[in-house]
């Protein structure tokens, strides 16, 4: 009975940093609802993609600074400081008055959802310590990853529509107050290594700025043009720079991410299948919005709606179900299953017309998606912490999101150039422009289903399944 307060402690714990990465999942997507709104009342132009392109830069330029900061520091520590960072962020993002001032700020609230996404994973690892209750914990933190962006859609429909745009920054206002406080009275302080362990500056300098390099040459080329100078400069100098960060991981004494961690076969596959998975995730998210709204004509609130099958599929997933199947056959196999489904359920949005009904092609896509996602999310994450120490599980955290975010970002804008040069060309030869865009729109469903699948067979194929449970530490197992 004694211990029956501190197993409840944890448990709400656990609940309280899924909400905090719940609100830095959402921003992702709950803004994109209110876009127009935005562009109408400060009178955006073309900068208008900013508002997006500012965030995913910080956020991608960030996330692993921001786990190596949890290590040497305190994963406690910098949880607050980012929940804090970009809960100040959205209030600047939410009472802006110019352009100038929104980008800004959402650059900033980047910077502070990098940072929380980074070490939230480390301490859900460090409450959960026991290999079944570990398994069960990273099922609720997979579906927050997986189902929060369809969350933020329908989420972003009913503030823009009930209030309006301003809503979807300073919502996050009382979530982050709250969570803050929660976390101060349930999360053990924790401490880090500050003292024996220097912060390889050189190495932060150097990465951070080739991912933003990298994240700015993304989100600008199809503007910009993907053999332009620009585009080719700009990625031209993430490569030297990664070089350059690769050389100097080589001889620092306390390298910011020690190069043997990719002689980690799991790890390195985790990471690998984490990019080809996000291209696959931007796919479904962004490109069905897109074929719900602008072909079939749905409403934001009715697009949100349409993803709410595959977000309850994932939350019977992440209350256990997960769990229980992760014990019992590993990682390898519902990793395999998962990212195949979900292959399935983009290969069927792919075959979707233009007078398409929601009950024959939107809802099987959706349902083989969410039980795609609620399969496969969880193994990935687990995959990604499994062979390095708790020491370094900040630095796993945070190199899986930077595969993730880098996947997305890069897969997102292949797929949209993919399918605007698709659509461009059938509006040249005289098609109609819904029949136009669906055919853009199916080009890009097809290429997120080869990534998924993809995905699949790496994990088949590469993933260590020795361990049921791979990465619930041996030590600990009961």
């Amino acid at each position: 009975m004694t211990d029956q307060p501190d197993e409840r402690k944890r448990w709400l714990s656990l609940y309280v940093l899924c909400t905090g990465v719940l609100m830095i999942v959402l921003d992702a997507t709950i803004v994109n609802v209110a876009l127009p709104s935005i562009r109408e009342d400060l009178h955006f132009g073309k900068s208008l993609v900013w508002v997006v392109n500012a965030y995913l830069l910080t956020f991608g330029g960030f996330l692993l600074l921001g786990g190596r900061l949890g290590d040497l520091f305190g994963h406690r520590r910098l949880f607050l400081l980012g929940i804090t960072l970009f809960s100040v962020a959205s209030l600047a993002c939410g009472v802006a008055d110019s352009q100038q001032v929104l980008i800004a700020a959402r650059a900033v609230q980047g910077i502070g959802g990098a940072v929380v996404s980074a070490v939230a994973l480390s301490l859900i690892m460090n409450l959960f310590p026991q290999p079944e209750e570990r398994a069960q914990a990273m099922g609720v933190y997979s579906f927050v990853c997986a189902a929060g962006g369809s969350i933020g859609v329908l989420a972003g429909g009913l503030l823009t529509t009930s209030l309006n745009w301003h809503w979807v920054f300073l919502v996050n206002l009382p979530i982050g107050a709250a969570v803050f406080a929660l976390c101060v009275l349930l999360l053990p302080p924790g401490r880090g290594h500050p003292g024996t362990v220097r912060l390889d500056i050189a190495g932060a300098i150097t990465v951070t700025t080739s991912l933003m390099l990298a994240v700015y040459a993304i989100v600008n080329g199809n503007d910009a043009g993907w053999r332009s100078t620009q585009t080719v400069g700009l990625l031209g100098g993430a490569v030297a720079l990664l070089a350059l960060f690769i050389a100097i991981e080589a001889r620092v004494r306390d390298p910011l991410m020690p190069l043997s961690m990719f002689r980690l076969r799991n790890v390195a596959t985790a990471n690998v299948i984490g990019v080809f998975w996000a291209a696959a995730m931007f796919a479904w998210f962004f490109i069905s919005a897109l074929y719900m709204q602008l072909v079939l004509g749905y409403s934001p609130l009715q697009v949100g709606l349409a993803y709410l099958p595959a977000n309850l599929i994932m939350a019977a997933f992440s209350l256990g179900l997960s769990a229980r199947i992760v014990m019992r056959f590993g990682l390898r196999l519902p990793l395999f299953a998962g990212l195949a489904l979900a292959a399935a359920g983009l290969a069927l949005f792919a075959q979707a017309p233009v007078d398409g009904s929601f009950a024959l092609d939107v809802l099987p896509a959706m349902i083989l998606l969410g039980l795609g996602a609620g399969m496969g999310f969880n193994p990935v994450l687990l995959a990604a912490m499994s062979d390095v120490a708790p020491s370094e599980s900040g630095l796993a955290s945070g190199m899986v999101n930077t595969s993730f975010m880098m996947g997305g970002a890069l897969g997102l804008a292949i797929l949209a150039s993919l399918a605007a040069a698709r659509t461009d060309a059938l509006l040249v030869s005289g098609a109609a422009s819904t029949a136009a865009l669906t055919a853009g729109y199916h080009l890009a469903f097809g290429c997120g289903a080869v990534f998924a699948a993809a995905s699949s067979l790496l994990g088949a194929a590469l993933l260590r399944a020795s361990q049921p449970v791979a990465g619930l530490g041996s030590e600990t197992a009961p």
